[in-house]
């Protein structure tokens, strides 16, 4: 197939672009190569695939209109996975007009090129934030997210809610991906497996917030990836037994669905950065601190439906992943 990805220089987008390539489609490739964080790492995963016969790179920005038009007028895309955002849930009381520009101007342009080049599937990142102060455990499509406590979250909100107009209006197939804490190699630094490794290895305690009983569903970059893959091979339907009298909001009677994609295997984070030092052969000093705003206690992910869809089945245990992760941290900072 012909398949246009935004975000390949970003983490799960250069992972999915090698995954498209080695089974032999052709990618389209979009990335603005900003800097929030160091673009050397993006040039870095890009280059392990830019030169693929199949593979198409345009650097712009998804804000910027024309751009959009013009990669999906020369490429004439036959399917679309968004990956490109403004990222990171403390940046977003930092900086919130990025979040405009990226997540909501450069969603509706995806939407207004897919809604005009006939695409046959739209296949966007929605987050696990959305479920924002819900406390029932575990996170399931079918529960109400309604109270974002992040501007980022809600862009991600808003993204579903604006797919779901276009899958309505004009029958477009969009599938929303709620990705739970994605961990592995060649990921992004401002998350905490590289903070943590970054300070493990050099010796420096580490900031533990909410005290230390956080408890993320992480789940491994192949997984995710397996998961892309699937749900990118089956374009969204109307739900046969979509009721408007009592609505599932996971689904619709429009093709439109939305997806949980974790490892339905929460787990502490003190076992996280307890393994991070076992591979890493240091322990470190742990200060505990008060939660940060915008930030929550626990995620788990509900993935029955996409488990049931697609077959998704993620098979990375916590140790194999992060036993994974450090050897790849290890060769990319040179210090075996």
């Amino acid at each position: 197939m012909r398949i246009l990805v935004t975000g390949t220089a970003g983490f799960i987008g250069a992972a999915l672009a090698q995954r498209l390539l080695a089974r032999g489609d052709v990618v389209y490739g979009i990335d603005n190569h900003n800097d929030y964080y160091d673009p050397a790492l993006k040039e870095a995963r890009l280059a392990c695939f830019a030169t693929h016969p199949n593979y198409t790179h345009q650097r712009a920005d998804l804000a910027d209109a024309d751009a959009v038009d013009y990669a999906f007028a020369t490429f004439k895309p036959e399917r679309v996975v968004n990956l490109a955002a403004q990222a990171g849930v403390r940046y977003s009381l930092q900086n919130p007009r990025a979040y405009v520009q990226s997540n909501l101007v450069g969603f509706v342009n995806i939407l207004e090129a897919c809604r005009h080049g006939a695409v046959g599937h739209l296949v966007y990142a929605s987050s696990s934030s959305v479920y924002g102060a819900n406390r029932k455990l575990p996170f399931a499509v079918e529960d109400a997210v309604d109270h974002p406590v992040s501007l980022y979250a809600a862009s991600k909100k808003a993204n579903e809610l604006m797919a779901h107009a276009y899958s309505h209006l004009y029958g477009l197939p969009t599938t929303g991906l709620r990705f739970f804490t994605v961990y592995g190699p060649w990921g992004r630094p401002d998350m905490a497996p590289i903070l943590f490794a970054d300070r493990i290895s050099r010796g420096e305690p580490l900031e533990v917030f909410n005290h230390g009983h956080h408890s993320r569903d992480f789940t491994y970059i192949d997984d995710i990836v397996e998961g892309v893959v699937r749900v990118l091979d089956q374009p969204a339907q109307p739900a046969p037994d979509y009721h408007a009298t009592a609505p599932n909001p996971g689904t619709s009677d429009a093709p439109y669905r939305v997806y949980n994609i974790g490892n339905d295997q929460p787990v502490p984070l003190l076992r996280f950065i307890e393994l991070l030092e076992q591979n890493l052969g240091r322990t470190v000093e742990k200060h505990l601190l008060p939660m940060q705003p915008g930030d929550v206690a626990d995620t788990w992910a509900d993935i029955s439906t996409l488990r049931r869809d697609v077959g998704y089945a993620p098979g990375t245990s916590i140790e194999d992943g992060v036993a994974r992760f450090v050897a790849w941290y290890r060769a990319y900072h040179h210090l075996d």
